[in-house]
């Protein structure tokens, strides 16, 4: 990990940071282990009291409790960052669209629709006579677009066709 700006971290993001980088690591894992371990060998010791059974649910709920918001604080800024650096490759490239900058703001029904846009892209794609053909999401807009105006002249043209039907099913 790099110190560059790490004078503007506040103790609490140094601690948290320090924590959540040794609490996945093997040590940790096996020095936990350890104490499941000890505690279970201590339990005819203490004739597997209450007192007993209470100290490893007390320890294991509190230290739960906690790493719960360590694990979302991390969790968070690293969503962040791949989010800022996916704006900067976003943004640096001439032929990507910056309408996806900020995208993790969207309601979930805005991204579903946005989903859906990208889905007609990819069968865009698989129509082009090249696979190195290139497509943006705008043409796929354009083409859902397309395919809602056509959906809606012909079913414009069924209506205006049954109008104008008598009553022996012929058209007039």
């Amino acid at each position: 990990m790099s110190d560059q700006g790490n004078e503007n971290i506040s103790g609490f993001e140094k601690i948290s940071n320090i924590i959540t980088v040794h609490s996945g690591s093997s040590p940790v894992f096996i020095a936990a282990f350890g104490l499941i371990l000890l505690w279970g060998i201590t339990g005819p010791v203490f004739n597997y009291s209450n007192t007993w059974l209470l100290i490893v649910n007390t320890g294991t709920s509190i230290i739960t409790f906690l790493m719960v918001f360590l694990i979302q604080k991390s969790q968070n800024k690293e969503s962040i960052a791949v989010q800022l650096k996916l704006n900067e490759l976003i943004a640096a490239s001439n032929h990507a669209s910056n309408r996806l900058l900020n995208i993790q703001d969207l309601s979930e029904e805005e991204l579903k629709t946005l989903y859906e846009h990208y889905r007609k892209l990819v069968e865009l794609t698989h129509k082009a006579e090249s696979s190195t053909q290139s497509h943006t999401v705008e043409d796929a807009i354009a083409e859902v677009k397309d395919e809602i105006r056509d959906d809606l002249i012909h079913k414009d043209n069924k209506s205006h066709d049954t109008k104008h039907r008598d009553k022996t099913g012929l058209r007039r």
